[in-house]
């Protein structure tokens, strides 16, 4: 069985220190991110009182990257301070032709966003992600 946890942050690693803002922000599948995961504190911990597992996350984002109007969701990886934990995540992006206001209405409020971003920030650089012609990437932050 493949030691997932190791496998993420072999590929997190391979544009730089994912922790230094130079360095390109890495944007993993779902599968990357979620297979393996049931750590609590890499995703959603500010979540009160009833925090999604990281299974819910990866349940409901691939139900999202199922629809038509999607053409993936990608998870950012904003962190990774504990050597011996997760990689963290607050942003999930979902290349879609759907407008921001309808990504919010996708998540409910189960999933419901700090905000909402239309477009990648341009304050860091962003590992490459193809963005298909009439699509957009949006961007779900959780605090």
């Amino acid at each position: 069985m493949p030691d997932h946890r190791n496998v993420l942050i072999e590929r997190i690693s391979r544009l730089g220190d994912v922790n230094d803002p130079e360095t390109p922000v890495p944007l993993v599948t779902l599968e990357e991110f979620f297979e393996g995961n049931d750590d609590f504190g890499s995703i959603g911990c500010n979540f009160y009182p009833d925090q999604p597992a990281p299974a819910e996350f990866y349940a409901f984002f691939r139900a999202i990257r199922a629809r038509p109007s999607v053409a993936e969701v990608r998870v950012q990886v904003t962190q990774h301070d504990d050597p011996k934990g997760w990689p963290f995540s607050d942003t999930i992006w979902i290349i879609t032709s759907e407008s921001p206001q309808t990504v919010a209405a996708w998540l409910g409020e189960r999933f419901a966003a700090d905000e909402i971003f239309a477009g990648l920030h341009t304050d860091r650089p962003y590992e490459p992600i193809p963005i298909p012609d009439g699509m957009s990437a949006v961007g779900v932050w959780w605090d």
